[in-house]
């Protein structure tokens, strides 16, 4: 915000910085009461999916299992 603004259920002082839908904040967005300010996406790493294998347990051969 530029100036402070007030009305019925809100409240806004110069130097706040207000989110506001796209076409709302045009509006306000005029150059004497309010300046767009546009902060790019945060850049996430993406994380590779966690690598497993799946290990079978070893089956002792017949002789040892007493068959």
């Amino acid at each position: 915000m530029l100036t402070s603004v007030a009305g019925a259920g809100f409240s806004w002082r110069a130097g706040e910085e207000i989110d506001l839908p796209g076409a709302e904040a045009a509006k306000w967005a005029d150059g004497v009461r309010a300046e767009l300010v546009r902060t790019p996406p945060v850049e996430t790493p993406e994380t590779p999916p966690a690598e497993t294998t799946a290990r079978r347990a070893r089956r002792k051969p017949a002789a040892l299992r007493g068959e």
